[in-house]
């Protein structure tokens, strides 16, 4: 079973589901975790190779909505679901594999499609700090510095690292492997046919207007909104922003 962190308590409301992005973890959301659990309960896990959650031979999608499936099944049954970026791409997977787990599903910042970019250069980053030289995560931050220039990045990977333990809590290796699989979607024949929020940062390209045909055919309920001043991070970028859609989106009356 995923590591999981819980806010609030069970109301008549489905719990929400919040799966973080790659290089993420469940503490990455804490705040808005809090604040949407003034309303219900709310779990957030460490997807696999990620945070406090196992360490794993595979980082498929598949395999992702797989573990997130017995998470739901130990919370009632059916969520309301987000996920971002590489969660967002998950949460997908399993609204199509399982839609009977999904009241509703809003994915942040990311389509149901094979991007080209690369993530390799922040693994190269990470594995380049000696950890033998860290005391504390300010160390390891001045160490990224020389390969990632983003000071807002540099924190957020150091949040996944153990100073204590001198280790990252991510399982290098496989996500190296496997970024061909986490760039990329499966093909999956079917569709989820509840409501579904594509929600994106208006300054991101990652969800374009071409994309909104295959989304469509997945997802038929889709709608579609974006976040100005916001570029791919949009929870951290424009947090309350983001969370009045969410709240909109939960409440909304199809």
């Amino acid at each position: 079973m995923l590591n999981v962190l819980t806010y609030g308590t069970d109301t008549a409301r489905p719990p929400l589901m919040i799966v973080h992005g790659l290089f993420g973890s469940a503490r990455n959301w804490n705040v808005i975790a809090r604040r949407m659990s003034e309303t219900r309960r709310v779990i957030a896990p460490d997807l696999r190779n990620h945070g406090n959650s196992f360490q794993a031979d595979s980082h498929s999608y598949p395999d992702m909505a797989a573990d997130l499936s017995k998470v739901i099944d130990a919370h009632g049954g059916v969520v309301d679901l987000l996920g971002h970026s590489m969660g967002g791409k998950a949460a997908m997977v399993l609204a199509l594999k399982q839609p009977e787990q999904v009241a509703r599903l809003l994915v942040a910042d990311i389509a149901p499609v094979a991007y080209g970019h690369s993530q390799q250069h922040f693994i190269d980053a990470m594995r380049a700090v000696d950890l033998s030289q860290v005391s504390r995560r300010a160390d390891a931050s001045a160490q990224l510095a020389r390969h990632v220039n983003d000071k807002t990045l540099q924190s957020f990977f150091t949040q996944s690292l153990d100073v204590k333990e001198k280790r990252w809590l991510y399982n290098l290796d496989v996500l190296e492997r496997d970024m061909a699989l986490i760039l990329g979607f499966p093909e999956i024949e079917s569709r989820y046919d509840g409501l579904a929020l594509f929600l994106s940062g208006a300054n991101s390209d990652y969800v374009l207007p071409k994309h909104r045909p295959l989304i469509r055919s997945l997802f038929p309920g889709a709608l579609f909104a974006k976040i100005p001043d916001a570029g791919h991070w949009l929870h951290a970028e424009q947090p309350r922003a983001f969370e009045a859609s969410l709240r909109a989106f939960l409440d909304y009356r199809a």
